[in-house]
């Protein structure tokens, strides 16, 4: 059984950062891709970024280009999302989740397994 454990969130002023981290286990993630999702009170649920996790390609929403950055760890088979000069619109859970194909998806309705998700607060 697939496991994703977000980890890193917290509550940061306007401009500061966060490193978000997804250890994943139960499966074999070679030839998957890992998707960061967020979702704020009363919004549908938001592609963020998302990277090939054999390749490592990445793909970013426009609104984080610049400044949130994602990144895997074959060895630990973990997923980073470090987030930089955060502002108050950032404030959501963020969740992680895996997609068992080698390119991402911007549709939350394509991943196959999810973490319980993590909130993140930025105040202004």
């Amino acid at each position: 059984q697939v496991q994703l454990a977000e980890s890193g969130g917290g509550l940061v002023q306007a401009g500061g950062s966060l490193r978000l981290s997804c250890p994943a286990s139960g499966g074999s993630f070679r030839g998957a891709s890992m998707g960061w999702f967020r979702q704020a009170p009363g919004k549908e649920r938001e592609f963020v970024a998302g990277v090939s996790w054999s390749t490592g390609s990445t793909y970013y929403i426009d609104s984080v280009k610049g400044r949130f950055s994602i990144s895997r760890d074959n060895a630990k088979n973990t997923v980073y999302l470090q987030m930089s000069s955060l502002k108050p619109e950032d404030t959501a859970v963020y969740y992680c989740a895996v997609r068992f194909r080698s390119t991402y998806s911007v549709a939350w309705t394509d991943y196959d397994a999810w973490g319980q998700g993590t909130q993140v607060t930025v105040s202004s």
